[in-house]
């Protein structure tokens, strides 16, 4: 299907920019002292995840089944993987209308800017070293898994349990392995000044359209075809991002009698990440209560964290872990009716006939597997870090954080410091600009 090619190559190249849009996003929200050091953890994660990806990352997720993961042998390096047919596998078609190959680069953006959305989480508090060791193992045991066991035909497909999009698969394993993380790397240096506070709104903001457009390829693209569904998937995002940026405003300015750029941001984004495993099976209706329950959701839960005193920097549990959360249980009330799950005498109103249809047991499934997918990301990502951290220590030195984790960590700062004023400086600068008046004198007369 040419239609449906073209379709996917954009929205492969959509949701590879959100992970620079990310990197904005966050830089932005940390201190001008470690913004590079955030950007770096986003930019290195599009190149370590995806050469995991081509050489065994896609086949532990898509391959044939064996067990925990799929077969690490059936993709590796992208064998059997053409751009002439659809995805085989076991002598059938996995994903028909698009070739093989675009699919594995479609489905490699999500591994991509998942890990990465865990580093709000412990901002200042992770050294680049381990941080690669970290999501490289983690990719493998905590992505891989369930992505296979959702959308690589794992047993919670068999099942029943449905994620159009990554609330399951990428936002609930990244938020709630987040939240593993604060438990071991603890607290910021008590006394860093301006913690909480951003040191460049307009990457925030900058951030946040880069995530945005990216998401209509992110949700949209879920379709992995052009028709309805795509449509669908990329109107219900845009209501449910709307509905939540503008409540959180509300919310922010009520609070702090002000209205913020950053709290509209953020509203935005939770709104987004909640409808992400509902965005292709909910009319828009649906999709507009999506956004009024994110917003007060997710900031009821960010202000959770601090009165429980989760150092979570840029609320990564709140908004990611808690909106995939949220966003994947009410799939389970908020699809479309029964009488849409028989494709052949489903109304022409149905988003994705013979799909995912609301009922109290498919509410119970779906959330069994949010709660399931909470514990199993935070135990493991526990043992994960609590094991690297014997083998090298996680955190930077308080010191290093303090003065520069940036120049500490890469050797690079993003703004040039301002030269100190001496009266040495200010005489060699008085003198430049002399000469440069008898220059400029010397070139008129020579002119006249």
């Amino acid at each position: 299907d040419a239609a449906s090619t073209a379709y996917l190559l954009v929205c492969t190249a959509l949701v590879q920019l959100m992970t620079p849009g990310l990197a904005f996003f966050y830089g932005g929200l940390v201190r001008s002292t470690s913004v590079l050091t955030m950007m770096m953890q986003s930019f290195v994660s599009m190149g370590v995840a995806s050469i995991l990806w081509y050489v065994v990352g896609f086949s532990l997720c898509f391959g044939e089944p064996a067990g925990v993961f799929g077969n690490p042998a059936t993709y590796a390096g992208m064998r059997g993987v053409n751009v002439n047919e659809p995805l085989m596998r076991q002598g059938a078609a996995f994903v028909d209308g698009i070739p093989g190959l675009l699919f594995a680069a479609y489905q490699g953006m999500f591994a991509v800017i998942t890990p990465a959305l865990m580093t709000g989480a412990f901002a200042d508090r992770f050294r680049f070293k381990p941080y690669l060791i970290f999501i490289c193992v983690w990719l493998v045991v905590v992505y891989a898994p369930w992505c296979h066991w959702v959308w690589g035909g794992g047993w919670l497909a068999e099942w029943g349990v449905w994620d159009f999009a990554g609330g399951i698969v990428v936002h609930i394993t990244a938020g709630f392995s987040a939240l593993a993380s604060l438990v071991v790397v603890g607290k910021r240096p008590a006394d860093t000044e301006d913690l909480d506070v951003p040191h460049n709104v307009p990457f925030v903001a900058l951030g946040t359209a880069l995530l945005w457009f990216g998401w209509f390829g992110f949700n949209g693209g879920s379709a992995l075809a052009t028709g309805g569904v795509a449509v669908a998937a990329a109107v219900n995002s845009e209501i449910a991002g709307s509905v939540a940026l503008f409540l959180w405003l509300l919310i922010d300015w009520l609070r702090n009698g002000r209205p913020g750029l950053v709290g509209l941001c953020v509203g935005a984004i939770a709104g987004l990440a909640t409808i992400t495993p509902a965005a292709g099976f909910v009319q828009p209706w649906a999709a507009f209560l999506i956004g009024i329950l994110a917003t007060i959701s997710c900031y009821a839960c960010c202000e959770l964290r601090k009165k429980l005193g989760f150092d979570d920097a840029l609320d990564v549990w709140g908004v990611h872990g808690m909106g995939g959360f949220i966003g994947s249980v009410l799939l389970g009330a908020l699809a479309d009716p029964e009488e849409c799950g028989i494709p052949a005498i489903a109304p022409k109103s149905c988003v994705n006939p013979g799909t995912v249809t609301r009922s109290g047991e498919q509410f119970a499934k779906q959330l069994a597997a949010a709660l399931l997918c909470a514990v199993y990301s935070f135990v493991v990502t526990f043992a994960l870090l609590k094991a690297i951290n014997v083998v090298m220590p996680l955190r930077p030195q308080e010191e290093n954080v303090r003065k520069s984790l940036d120049l500490s960590e890469h050797g690079e700062e993003a703004y040039t410091p301002p030269k100190a004023y001496t009266p040495e400086a200010s005489a060699q600068q008085a003198a430049r600009a002399e000469g440069d008046k008898h220059v400029e004198a010397g070139m008129v007369s020579v002119d006249v």
